[in-house]
């Protein structure tokens, strides 16, 4: 879980916050809190791994209260004010969200959030040693799963929603099954059908008309055969 503080002098703009962290599965907010003084008591006690801080605060503006931290934690800053865009550079914050802040900016946030957080190594070293850093988000309902790459087993077709089958759960998304493959192709899935595609790791056995995942049986499809039979019979 992504611990979160959130810190503004605005008890709306709190509370729109929580409600954005609230439809995302792995934050949660720790603490809520008015002023920089506060702030600065919690982070001596509990972990923070990101700091929403809102900049014009009676006392000390969040600028100001940033730079006076040692080791802050990861912070996207919360305004109303286009002014401390310069600042916001200069602090090498994640982010500079503009109230009010849509739920659609917020996301873009939290990703950013995610790419800074992964070493830039893990992006570059073979599918096969990558860490659980590697992900795809995934919306179902009101809530975004972030789903760990290597626990796909296979994601299925239909139409223009897609399920997506892990070690331990079914997720359902509003995702065509095209652009789930372009976000993979460069992890070890399979298209092996129109309506399936499958995590090459989690192969248990397979014929030339079929590839079974555990106890499933998945079909190939007629014009992906050539492909998939060339990758199999590479696996002898």
């Amino acid at each position: 879980m992504i611990k979160c503080l959130i810190v503004d002098d605005e008890p709306l703009a709190i509370r729109l916050i929580e409600n954005h962290i609230s439809q995302l599965e792995n934050l949660e907010v720790v603490a809520t809190c008015n002023n920089a003084m506060k702030a600065f008591e919690i982070l001596q006690t509990k972990e923070i791994d990101l700091l929403f801080l809102d900049i014009q605060m009676p006392n000390i503006t969040g600028v100001d209260f940033l730079r006076s931290l040692k080791n802050p934690p990861k912070t996207i800053f919360t305004t109303a004010y286009r002014d401390y865009a310069i600042e916001s550079y200069e602090l090498e914050v994640v982010d500079y969200l503009l109230k009010p802040i849509t739920f659609q900016r917020f996301f873009q946030s939290i990703e950013k959030f995610y790419r800074l957080s992964t070493p830039v190594s893990s992006q570059i070293i073979p599918q096969e040693n990558k860490t659980e850093e590697d992900f795809v988000l995934l919306k179902s309902g009101n809530k975004y799963h972030k789903v760990p790459v290597q626990t796909i087993s296979y994601i299925e077709s239909l139409k223009d929603y897609i399920s997506v089958y892990t070690d331990s759960k079914r997720i359902v998304s509003k995702y065509k099954i095209s652009d789930i493959e372009q976000k993979l192709e460069s992890h070890r899935f399979l298209r092996i059908h129109r309506s399936y595609i499958v995590n090459c790791a989690k192969i248990t056995a397979f014929t030339t008309n079929d590839i079974e995942i555990n106890d499933k049986e998945l079909p190939i499809g007629a014009s992906y055969k050539k492909q998939v039979l060339e990758y199999l019979e590479s696996l002898k």
